[in-house]
């Protein structure tokens, strides 16, 4: 049997695969710390479970609108206008089986062949994947450490061509935590409204961020911004659903229907059940994702101060998301029984196969200088990772 080109250049997810190493060598009874998950490992808030054991009791067990019910579309604006100061109707709104399936749906119904699309790096692993299977190019422009890892108005800028169809913007990002301000998204709006780029903004972890900050969207900034933006959220990350599978896009009216067309003809409705509980945890107590981000703040410092400690290691301390990305390249050329690390791969298998704690490379996000450790575990696997880290680069020659 014959694959299609588009399937053969499919790369696997860098993430859950060492995240299925890591398990299986739990399974065979090896203690592996493991710090490639991408979610949270809390519950989800049991008013949220609630809801959705009431919406099977009830018998909402059949089929919804392609793009969702009223009634979750109907939070979601409000949620908009609420947090984001952005105004939509509920039919510009598209409920998908998760942040992942919104995000191919726009690729999807904006790109063709011919077509670039630009990937700040380091970049979340599937939007390369995405882009390349709607058959456009993917261009990255290197958003530097010593920048916070965020490309400027002039790296974008110089990144431009009469290609260009899409940029996107993920803040908070995964796998660096960084977080765009409210100024530099303006200085990338006035290059992207002047050339009228499209903005895919992967909005997900946008309640996880810390110090103050701010979330930013930056459809927010201009009524002409609005109209070039695609907006992405969900409620994988914020309420600990990653299970559950729901995520949606905020879009021009134009754009917001050919996507629910995709949809139509792939997987149509998400889960109702799920669709019932996310109206809960959008517009009900909120109350646990305040202990999920003081947890995660207290984990972070940790994570941070102790890599920075470590010779050859040097780690921003991430304004959002649940990740740390530590640049290694101060650990290059050294060699542990006698096998040379020449990049953040290298390293890495050495860890997983050595010390057994499991990180993700960060040639997966397009920069093999760094890799992604998530906190997003508990504090005893932290420092039992970073004990087990430090021990293993203690003995480098």
């Amino acid at each position: 049997m014959q694959l299609a080109k588009r399937a053969k250049n499919i790369s696997s997810s860098p993430t859950l695969t060492i995240d299925a190493q890591a398990k299986k060598m739990i399974a065979d009874g090896i203690k592996v710390i493991n710090f490639g998950a991408g979610e949270p490992d809390f519950d989800t808030p049991d008013n949220i479970k609630q809801a959705a054991i009431k919406a099977i009791n009830s018998g909402m067990t059949k089929y919804t609108p392609v793009a969702g019910t009223e009634a979750l579309r109907q939070v979601i604006v409000d949620k908009l206008a609420r947090d984001n100061d952005l105004e939509y109707k509920p039919g510009q709104i598209v409920v998908s089986a998760g942040a992942k399936h919104s995000l191919y749906n726009a690729f999807q119904v904006l790109c063709q062949a011919g077509d670039e699309v630009i990937l700040p790096a380091p970049y979340w692993v599937s939007y390369m994947e995405q882009v390349k299977l709607a058959g456009a190019a993917p261009i990255v422009v290197a958003a530097r450490v010593e920048n916070g890892f965020k490309i400027t108005g002039h790296d974008l800028e110089a990144a431009i061509t009469p290609r260009t169809r899409a940029i996107v913007i993920n803040s908070p990002s995964n796998p660096t935590g960084a977080v765009y301000t409210r100024d530099e998204l303006a200085a990338l709006g006035e290059v992207l409204e002047k050339h009228g780029v499209t903005i895919i903004s992967d909005e997900i972890y946008e309640k996880l961020i810390y110090d103050g900050l701010e979330h930013v969207s930056i459809a927010c900034l201009s009524p002409a911004l609005k109209e070039q933006t695609i907006v992405i959220n969900g409620v994988s990350k914020t309420y600990a659903m990653t299970g559950w599978r729901i995520g949606y896009a905020a879009a021009p009216a134009k754009v917001a229907k050919a996507m629910a067309d995709l949809q139509s003809h792939s997987t149509s409705n998400p889960t109702s059940i799920a669709q019932a509980a996310t109206v809960e945890a959008i517009q009900g107590d909120q109350s646990a994702v305040i202990t999920m981000v003081g947890e995660f703040v207290k984990r972070r410092d940790y994570m941070v101060d102790r890599l920075n400690a470590m010779p050859g290691v040097q780690c921003n301390r991430p304004g959002g998301a649940f990740y740390v990305f530590p640049d290694i390249k101060g650990l290059f050329g050294k060699k542990y029984n006698g096998t040379e690390i020449k990049n953040a791969s290298d390293l890495a298998a050495i860890m997983l196969e050595q010390a057994h704690v499991a990180t993700v490379p960060g040639v997966a996000f397009g920069d093999d200088t760094c890799f992604r450790l998530s906190y997003a575990t508990s504090m005893a696997n932290i420092q039992d990772g970073l004990n087990r880290i430090e021990k293993l680069l203690g003995d480098l020659s």
